[in-house]
């Protein structure tokens, strides 16, 4: 296994993998080695310096889930700045990633990427990307424009570029650093003692931090192999599974969802591989969580992350570690505290704001000092999450600060609703939010999806025997979908709009 206490730089952390040993596999399609992975970069990070990219230059990338992403990525950040986005956003979120990153080239397939080329400046660089049957991945664009030499990024170089979800406000540029991402991978491989054993299954977009760090750089620091479906196929999951030898996969609970509603009870064959699952990036209730192992008989362990650390914070532990259900366990590699509002830390078991330090922390939101002002403290990054941290180090999160409920002054945490909601056998998922109240300020109010056959006066009436009175909530919307994010993020305030048809308070 490489050695993951020396942070570097993401073509460091390609170095540990053995040179015929498959490093990326594509389901029905071509496999890439670790020898001909490092080639590849390298080769790549020269052309794009030969076609004018220089250190610190934005290069956007459009591409779905598949090796040219990936090949591409490591290419882009060893040669300039990274800047992938989702190839779905509609052309006005283009224009505005595009413009807001400053790129400089974007990156594109002939069949992916219209709707960005359509908005890109004439001055930006048209860069196509293809691979051949055999995993070779070919940059097609203007030659001539710079000057081709080896390639040789340094720690501090800004390697990625990616934009907070902006659940209150415009999105933030969080650039981070080839040293920020190498800590953080070193963090996931020592959490779960990833080794050249493992197959790593990518279930998460390669345009977002969990896919990119998680799924995908903490393989290739371990030496292991990942395969690469095109999507995440809840009728084709377990087949992939069991054909690659999968040994664990990173996703969110709305996958785990799709997964538990297709098993119906049953053990998947090839579930039997599986070390461990980890869920990171949105809340997982307990009952899920209990739900997945009594059917598919693998430990799952919830980890926390957020861009602004490159991801991973704090994970639980893999057996015969202590796993905690409803709480994100201790920090791997980041000191983690609880503030106030004033700035204060607080003594375990109190509640307040998670605040954490570490160097795979960003140093600051590019361009937005009003934002670093507010979020950087002393060394320290507010989070934005409520949690509480208990005597041994575990944190449990309560929700979002401003996503909190505040009804007449009792500040209600909505996660708090949607656990108990979920204990309902006839629930499959549940969020619960606020919404105004000329009497109380705030309301809660939830909706969920059912999987079997109940009232809102049956969910109301439940939730009364858990919860104290001013908790309940005064309305529950049974929907057939509760919208997500790309990522699967559940952001309240655009559920509440949706389903509501008005902002949460």
């Amino acid at each position: 296994m490489a050695d993951n206490t020396a942070p570097g730089t993401l073509l460091d952390l390609l170095d540990g993998g053995s040179p015929s040993h498959p490093a990326i596999v594509v389901p029905d399609g071509p496999v890439v080695t670790y020898d001909s992975l490092r080639r590849q970069v390298r080769d790549l990070a020269v052309q794009l310096r030969g076609m004018g990219i220089e250190r610190g230059d934005r290069v956007a990338i459009v591409l779905p889930s598949s090796i040219e992403v990936i090949i591409s990525f490591l290419a882009v950040a060893a040669a300039g700045t990274a800047a992938p986005l989702n190839p779905a956003y509609k052309a006005a979120e283009f224009e505005f990633y595009i413009e807001d990153t400053k790129a400089k080239a974007l990156i594109t397939s002939d069949q992916v990427g219209e709707e960005a080329r359509n908005v890109a400046s004439d001055s930006m660089l048209d860069i196509r990307a293809s691979v051949d049957q055999a995993g070779r991945v070919t940059l097609t664009g203007p030659t001539g424009g710079g000057q081709a030499g080896e390639v040789t990024p340094e720690p501090e170089d800004i390697a990625l570029v990616l934009h907070t979800s902006g659940t209150t406000s415009r999105p933030k540029r969080v650039p981070l650093a080839h040293r920020n991402l190498a800590v953080s991978v070193g963090n996931v491989v020592d959490t779960y003692a990833l080794s050249a054993k493992d197959v790593s299954l990518c279930v998460m977009p390669l345009f977002h931090i969990h896919g990119l760090v998680a799924s995908t750089l903490s393989t290739f620091h371990s030496g292991g192999t990942l395969v690469v479906p095109p999507r995440f196929n809840p009728m084709g999951f377990w087949p992939i599974v069991e054909a690659h030898g999968a040994t664990w996969f990173s996703a969110v609970p709305t996958m785990f969802n799709a997964l538990l509603t297709r098993a119906r009870g049953e053990k998947a064959q090839g579930a039997q591989n599986l070390r461990f699952i980890r869920s990171c990036s949105a809340s997982l209730s307990p009952a899920t969580l209990e739900q997945m192992e009594s059917t598919f008989g693998v430990p799952v362990v919830e980890a926390y992350g957020m861009t602004e650390a490159a991801h991973q914070m704090a994970s639980n532990a893999l057996p015969p570690g202590e796993r905690r259900p409803g709480s994100v366990g201790r920090g791997t590699g980041v000191k983690i505290g609880i503030m106030d509002e004033h700035g204060a830390l607080q003594a375990p078991g109190t509640t307040g704001e998670v605040v954490i330090s570490g160097p795979n922390v960003i140093k600051g939101y590019e361009s937005n000092p009003e934002a670093n002002a507010s979020s950087f403290v002393e060394g320290w990054f507010r989070t934005g999450d409520q949690g509480v941290l208990d005597e041994d180090g575990v944190l449990t999160l309560q929700g979002r600060l401003k996503e909190l409920i505040n009804r007449s002054g009792e500040k209600i945490s909505p996660v708090e609703i949607d656990e108990v909601l979920m204990q309902h056998p006839a629930v499959a998922e549940a969020v619960a939010f606020g919404v105004p109240s000329a009497a109380h300020g705030e309301e809660p109010v939830a909706a969920v999806v059912l999987k079997s056959e109940a009232t809102e006066r049956d969910l109301i009436a439940y939730c009364r025997e858990k919860l104290a009175a001013f908790k309940v909530p005064r309305t529950i919307h049974i929907v057939d979908t509760i919208p997500r994010t790309a990522t699967g993020k559940v952001q309240r305030r655009i559920v509440a709009e949706v389903i509501t048809g008005s902002p949460s308070a």
